[in-house]
């Protein structure tokens, strides 16, 4: 479902070691037909529905909102002027959606 880059397992290791918090990917979404989906790592405390998905010994989640709007191969690179890069643009049936 999702794949990681070296440079964001890496990065994620290094924030997880240094850290208390859990790893989330997250969707923010705007507008109606046509809406932007922009995913996001953020880190918080876990929750109680939440997915998670292994990848190399480190547990990300994400909420069931989230999870409908994840690609089934869904990329998460990292990069130290852009940070967490999560997702690439795809469309909807009805409307077209970018993932930014």
């Amino acid at each position: 479902m999702i794949k990681m880059t070296k440079e964001a397992m890496h990065k994620l290791k290094e924030m997880v070691v240094n850290g208390d918090q859990t790893p989330r990917i997250d969707a923010e979404v705007a507008g109606g037909c046509g809406m932007t989906v922009k995913f996001s790592i953020v880190f918080d405390e876990p929750r109680r529905n939440d997915f998670i998905i292994e990848a190399d010994g480190i547990q990300i989640r994400m909420d069931r909102f989230t999870k409908r709007y994840i690609n089934e191969e869904t990329e998460i690179d990292y990069s130290d002027e852009h940070g967490f890069l999560v997702g690439e643009s795809f469309a909807s049936s009805e409307c077209a959606i970018e993932i930014l």
